[in-house]
C-alpha cells in the first residue's frame, strides 16, 4: 500500500493556469498538469492507493471557494479505488479562525494545510498558534510547508527549523507535519533541531535531492514512526520516488511506516 501525504490539485479551469506560473516562479518542471486526473493518471503509475490534496489560501477571501473544490473534492473521489482525500485550507489572516477551523471539523475535513511563504506570514504569527490550536482542540492535522521554497529564495524562509522548533514547544499539537522533511533544503538544522520532537516530517519534494546518508541519518535521529511518504505532486514524481525510497533498503518494516502505516495512524 502507498500513500502519498502531499500533493496538489486546482479546478480543471485554473490547473493549467495555476501551474505554468508556479513552474515558472520555481523554475521547475511538472510531473501533471496539476489536475484531478493528472493526480489520479500519477497514482496509476505510481501504484498509489490514496493520495492527500493540500489546498492553500493565498489570500483569506479564498476561504469558501476553495473549500468549496475541497469538499467537493471528498465528496467524488474519496470513496474510489485510487482514493483522493483532500485536507482544507485557511490563511492565518482570516477572520474568526474559530469558527472557520470549527466549520473545516464539522465538514468532516481531517486536516488543514497552511503555507507561511505563500501567506506571507512567518509560522510562529499569532495567526497560525490560532489555528494550531484549534486543530488541537478538533484532532486535525496541520500540514505546513517548511524550509525554502524554490518560489521564494529571494524572500526570508518563514517556517525555518528554529521558529518551528518554538512553535511545537508553545502549543504541542502531536498531528502538526513539518513538508520537506522537517525543512526543505534545511537538513542539518533538521536533525539539530527538530529530530525527536514530537511531530511528523513528510518527504514531499525531498528525495530526488537529499542523499541516502542524510536521510537515514534524521530518520535514526528522529523515528520512523514520525516519516511520512510524500510527493508534492505534481512537482514530483509518485512512481520515481517510491524507487527511490525503495532503493535506501531501509527494510520493510520501516519502508511500510513510511509508505502508509504511519498515515493511517495519522488520519
Amino acid at each position: 500500500m502507498i500513500i502519498d501525504f502531499h500533493t496538489h490539485i486546482f479546478p480543471d479551469k485554473i490547473a493549467k493556469k495555476t501551474i505554468d506560473f508556479l513552474a515558472a516562479k520555481g523554475n521547475v518542471t511538472p510531473y501533471s498538469d496539476g489536475s484531478v486526473n493528472g493526480l489520479l493518471n500519477e497514482m496509476e503509475k505510481g501504484n498509489a492507493d490514496l493520495a492527500i490534496a493540500l489546498p492553500v489560501l493565498t489570500n483569506p477571501m479564498q476561504f469558501d471557494s476553495v473549500n468549496r473544490f475541497a469538499a467537493e473534492v471528498n465528496r467524488t473521489f474519496g470513496d474510489q479505488k485510487r482514493k483522493i482525500v483532500s485536507f482544507g485550507g485557511i490563511h492565518p489572516k482570516c477572520e474568526d479562525i474559530d469558527g472557520k477551523m470549527k466549520f473545516l471539523k464539522e465538514q468532516g475535513f481531517s486536516g488543514v494545510k497552511i503555507h507561511p511563504d505563500y501567506q506571507e506570514t512567518f509560522i510562529n504569527d499569532e495567526g497560525y498558534l490560532r489555528i494550531l490550536n484549534c486543530a488541537k482542540e478538533y484532532d486535525l492535522t496541520v500540514v505546513t510547508h517548511a524550509g525554502i521554497d524554490i518560489g521564494y529564495r529571494d524572500q526570508p524562509v518563514r517556517c525555518p527549523p528554529q521558529l518551528a522548533k518554538e512553535v511545537i514547544r508553545a502549543v504541542g499539537h502531536p498531528k502538526l507535519v513539518l513538508a520537506h522533511y522537517g525543512a526543505s533544503e534545511q537538513w542539518d538544522e533538521v536533525y539539530d533541531l527538530l529530530c525527536g520532537e514530537d511531530v511528523y516530517f513528510d518527504t514531499a519534494f525531498c528525495l530526488r535531492f537529499i542523499d541516502r546518508e542524510q536521510f537515514c541519518r534524521i530518520l535514526e535521529k528522529h523515528g520512523a514512526d514520525k516519516i511520512l511518504f510524500a510527493t508534492d505532486s505534481p512537482w514530483g514524481s509518485i512512481r520515481e520516488d517510491a524507487e527511490i525510497l525503495r532503493s535506501f533498503n531501509l527494510g520493510d518494516e520501516i519502508t511500510d511506516k513510511i509508505f502508509y502505516k504511519n498515515a493511517l495512524t495519522l488520519l
